[in-house]
């Protein structure tokens, strides 16, 4: 009974990324397409900030609809990366201590990067998207600068004055 508990509080770890492309799947669909999403977005800025001309709007709607990519799939290298490093039966049995970054990376790119093709291509079956490759490059960027920014926020915190225990 113990195992079965262990096992399934590690697919917890499991969830979040598979939900998280789930949501992806759901944002490659037309009700989140450039034509859709563009008269609200130019709504919303012409509110916010009327100054700015129309076309400098549709830039700007262009910048950000790329800055989501980069930010869904940053978050979703962060989240497999997440549940790769799960504590598992081994880890707790002492087996699989040894530093695994560089491959659990390497695995989280390789599904970022393979995912962001499927996406790309699921937007082909769309009425009001087109795949793209440089989205999928934009996509695939956002998950090695998920992957950094996890490092980076996973390493010791070093103060001057202090020596590390």
């Amino acid at each position: 009974m113990r195992r079965i508990v262990q096992y399934w509080l590690y697919g917890l770890y499991w969830l979040p990324p598979l939900l998280w492309m789930g949501l992806i799947f759901w944002f490659s669909t037309d009700r989140f397409s450039g034509e859709a999403t563009g008269s609200r977005f130019e709504e919303i800025v012409g509110w916010l900030a009327p100054w700015i001309e129309e076309g400098a709007r549709a830039r700007l709607h262009y910048l950000f609809r790329k800055l989501g990519h980069l930010t869904e799939y940053a978050l979703l290298a962060i989240l497999w990366m997440r549940a790769l490093e799960a504590p598992s039966a081994q880890d707790q049995a002492g087996l699989a201590k040894s530093n695994r970054w560089r491959s659990r990376a390497l695995l989280v790119l390789l599904i970022v990067a393979g995912y962001a093709l499927l996406d790309e291509w699921h937007q082909t079956f769309t009425v009001n998207r087109t795949g793209s490759l440089s989205d999928s490059a934009i996509d695939t960027i956002g998950g090695v600068l998920g992957l950094l920014l996890r490092r980076w926020l996973q390493r010791p915190c070093q103060r001057p004055g202090l020596t590390p225990k």
